[in-house]
């Protein structure tokens, strides 16, 4: 498995001849959406910053796209949301509430949890229930309508994965986060560009904290 982060909370995920994309930036966000093609994407809020399922649609490769909570299977790999309320970005325009799904994915021997744009310092009941085993947590840190680094860094800890990576900085989130986020994690790892994860590479891991170059 090979995961590389494109910025906001895009994630791509590729192992074997299958390419997953979490979150991917569409081209009316104002951030900088990247294009390839996916098997599988997966969008935590239904909002420009989240939603690029056009940007991930390539050539012949038209992916199967996931949108909400549900439980989902495809190519082998096995996938269920859990429904939160979000307040990204203020809102929908319309003011309704917008629901932020938090996507527990089996895949390869392993569990990636990816929280997206969750901003509750606890998991929803159903999730808490359902979600154990993690292995691979992506986290959002930026404190702008998602959790902020030091909230954040309690939640992925209180979860129990063997690797957290966070997400939602930068670009998108405070300039400090990542800063405030390692300090709380009391660890300074050196970024790297793309992290390779095979089952035995997780052997004896506590969430220890990676982070990722966006590229």
């Amino acid at each position: 498995m090979i995961i590389t982060y494109l910025g906001g909370e895009f994630i791509k995920v590729q192992f074997g001849d299958t390419t997953l994309a979490f979150n991917p930036i569409s081209k009316d966000s104002s951030l900088k959406p990247s294009k390839f093609g996916a098997d599988i994407v997966l969008s935590s809020v239904n909002h420009p910053d989240m939603n690029g399922v056009d940007q991930v649609t390539f050539g012949e490769k038209i992916p199967l796209a996931i949108r909400g909570p549900g439980e989902y299977e495809a190519r082998g790999i096995f996938i269920k949301g859990f429904p939160s309320e979000s307040h990204y970005d203020g809102g929908s325009k319309a003011g309704d509430k917008l629901i932020n799904t938090i996507y527990s994915v089996a895949l390869e021997g392993m569990n990636i949890t990816f929280l997206g744009a969750l901003d509750e310092a606890e998991l929803p009941k159903e999730a808490d229930e359902e979600i154990d085993g993690v292995d691979v947590l992506f986290v959002p840190i930026g404190g702008v309508s998602v959790l902020d680094p030091v909230k954040s860094y309690k939640l992925a800890v209180s979860i129990g994965p063997k690797i957290i990576i966070p997400i939602h900085y930068g670009d998108i989130g405070g300039k400090d986060a990542l800063k405030v986020f390692l300090k709380e994690a009391g660890e300074n790892p050196s970024p790297v560009s793309k992290l390779t994860l095979k089952k035995k590479d997780l052997e004896g891991k506590d969430a220890e904290v990676v982070v990722l170059e966006k590229e």
